[in-house]
């Protein structure tokens, strides 16, 4: 007998049948049971050889599985799934050719692959030896080339901007060393259209059995879009920032359930005194120790309204920075909800310390008021010289004379004031604006010691009393011109002055001597400077006033309290 006859067809398909890498099994007519399955299907799914024969599909393909092609899972002996790839062969599809597939190879489904067009996503492979590209349509709709392997990397770098390939390429270098993915983004002007993309891709090294690379594979989007969205949010939080820091706000973030602070920015650190290291305060640290005892209240009452009625936070306190320091701050938030009707998670807001601000405001309303009281008082000064003026004048030429320097006078003591922004005059200033005309001055111009003499400590007089007191000044100098000291070249004037204890601030002593000039008597009649030494002062500045008429010079002594100075400005 022949080769021919010992191996018959039926013999050799046997052979093939049982010696197959990949699992065979034919089917029943009805294809609900397995005639036969070869070694390889018997192993794929851990059955014993001949273990499958007479058992039922549905054994191997699960309940409410149907048989069909393509990747699907099967069951094992012990129960366990296993991936497999299904395909029908022979007449009527009564053979299955089964093979095992890894998982990789089982996730990447027709499905999958919809999947990844719709998420944007276009697969790319990367052929060392041949240099091309690879690219399914998505790619290359993506990057502006046909499909297939029509695309080089050359051609790509055509499209990139200065500067990207050497970036690109170091990024791939570097993956392909540790045998690890990379990742990055550039933008890339395609060949087709001449339309800008900014593009993300994604890779990893592919290496032959030796070890070697021979090409990457990897997925490739459009993600220019995304990327401008990402970078005009920077550029906005940018140019919030800089506005905040020109307008020396605080940003910050309070997260309500951790009760957490996040401060956004170097200003919030540096208004309530803290480095970052020493980190940020939550609410409780906020509202029970660094607020002020007196403004908790009202600062907890305008967090409650702000929650319950969903509108802005708008509040006011001192805090005590890390220093010690008091100031003043002024915030405002709104609270943030994860969804309507529910409560908010965090607070968004700013904070500016005020107190500068509220300090000038202070001042301005204190000066304000202080305008109004020195005007209505000026004004019934002049109404008071005026009237006085004219009854003891003797010409229109006196009057003119006396009144003109009374009200030079009057304004020269609200100019001192005005200087000290309407809070004190200095007594010296007065005197020496009055007396200094009056000094002797050599051929040089230089003053002779001895005329006018002046003694005493600095000494700054409040408003009330500074305008009273710098008329009186005047009224002194004015007689001392006329008929005292100062009327020839030998008089002189002596001024001293001392703080004494008691009153508000304390008790001014002033003494006016004269001496040198023509012999004194008494007046026969009492004019308005007369009347303004003993009245005025006494009226208001709540002085004790005496004055003696002696033969060789007059001599005024006042004793008088000093006003406290308004501290609040």
């Amino acid at each position: 007998m022949t080769d021919r006859d010992d191996h018959g067809p039926g013999d050799l398909r046997h052979a093939a049948f049982e010696a197959a890498a990949i699992g065979l099994a034919v089917l029943s007519p009805d294809g609900a049971f397995v005639r036969a399955a070869n070694p390889a299907l018997c192993a794929l799914l851990g059955h014993a050889l001949g273990g499958l024969a007479g058992r039922p599909v549905l054994d191997l393909v699960g309940a409410g599985e149907g048989l069909a092609d393509g990747i699907r899972p099967w069951l094992r002996a012990d129960g366990r799934p296993v991936e497999v790839r299904v395909r029908r062969s022979g007449p009527g599809g009564g053979i299955l050719v089964v093979e095992a597939v890894d998982a990789d190879e089982a996730a990447r489904s027709d499905e999958n692959r919809e999947a990844l067009v719709a998420a944007g996503l276009g697969e790319w492979r990367w052929e060392r030896a041949t240099g091309r590209l690879v690219l399914s349509r998505r790619a290359a709709q993506i990057l502006g080339h046909p499909p297939g392997s029509s695309a080089t990397w050359d051609m790509l770098r055509a499209g990139l901007a200065e500067g990207e390939p050497e970036r690109v390429r170091a990024v791939v270098r570097a993956a392909m060393a540790r045998d690890g993915a990379y990742g990055f983004e550039c933008r890339l002007t395609r060949e087709a259209d001449g339309r800008e993309v900014i593009v993300g891709v994604r890779g990893r090294p592919v290496r032959g059995p030796d070890g070697m690379p021979v090409g990457m594979v990897g997925v490739v989007q459009d993600v220019t879009t995304r990327v401008e969205a990402r970078d005009g949010l920077a550029a906005r939080d940018q140019r919030l920032r800089v506005a905040t820091t020109v307008a020396r706000l605080g940003i910050f973030e309070w997260h309500m359930l951790e009760d957490q602070a996040i401060w956004e920015n170097e200003r919030m650190f540096e208004i309530f005194g803290r480095a970052p290291e020493d980190g940020t305060i939550g609410k409780t640290e906020f509202l029970g120790d660094t607020l002020h005892p007196d403004d908790r209240a009202a600062v907890r009452t305008a967090i409650s309204t702000a929650l319950r009625d969903d509108a802005i936070l708008h509040t006011t306190g001192r805090i005590r920075r890390g220093d010690g320091a008091w100031r003043t701050i002024d915030l405002a938030g709104r609270f943030e909800r994860d969804a309507p009707n529910r409560l908010p998670r965090r607070l968004i807001g700013v904070v500016a310390d005020v107190t500068d601000q509220r300090v000038a405001e202070e001042r301005q309303a204190l000066l304000i008021r202080e305008l109004h009281h020195r005007v209505k008082n000026t004004l019934a000064t002049v109404q008071a010289i005026v009237g006085s003026t004219a009854r003891t004048a003797s010409s229109i030429d006196s009057f003119y004379e006396a009144f003109v320097g009374r009200i030079k006078s009057l304004a020269h003591t609200h100019s001192v004031l005005t200087e000290a922004t309407w809070q004190t005059a200095d007594l010296r200033t007065l005197l020496l604006s009055e007396l200094r005309p009056y000094a002797e001055t050599d051929a040089d111009g230089e003053s002779i010691e001895g005329r006018i003499v002046l003694d005493g400590p600095d000494t700054a007089l409040a408003s009330e009393i500074a305008v009273p007191i710098g008329m009186a000044i005047h009224e002194l100098t004015t007689n001392a011109a006329k008929y005292g000291a100062l009327s020839n070249r030998r008089g002189r004037i002596a001024v001293s002055w001392a703080l004494l204890p008691g009153g508000p601030a304390g008790m001014l002593r002033f003494a006016w001597r004269e001496s040198g000039g023509p012999a004194v008597e008494p007046p026969r009649r009492q004019g308005f400077g007369s009347r303004l030494l003993q009245r005025v002062l006494t009226t208001q500045v709540q002085a004790e006033v005496e004055t003696l008429y002696a033969p060789d010079g007059f001599v005024l002594t006042m004793l008088a309290p000093l006003r406290a100075r308004d501290r609040s400005a």
